[in-house]
């Protein structure tokens, strides 16, 4: 009985937490195109000479931007952004 209990618990758990840690990519659209778009067009993403090359460089220039424009993003804001700019332009692995 005890090791079922836990068991349910624990299953309980990891549902719970891969739920709270999935990125809500339409999130990071809304917020794309409410706040980014302010200053560029898509072009910025699609072009063949871009700076950002890496996952890490994408990171950085979202948070480099959420700060510019003094945002005051959660992180997590910053992952749906990342996430929707990663799917939809960068297709980084």
């Amino acid at each position: 009985m005890k090791t079922a209990l836990m068991t349910l618990i624990t299953t309980g758990l990891l549902v719970t937490s891969s739920s709270i840690l999935a990125v809500d990519i339409n999130h990071g659209k809304s917020l794309q195109q409410k706040n980014c778009m302010k200053c560029h067009d898509d072009g910025m993403y699609t072009r063949e000479d871009r700076r950002v090359t890496t996952p890490d460089a994408l990171r950085n220039q979202v948070q480099r931007c959420e700060v510019n424009l003094n945002l005051k993003w959660f992180p997590e804001d910053v992952d749906a952004v990342v996430e929707y700019l990663n799917t939809t332009f960068y297709k980084f692995k």
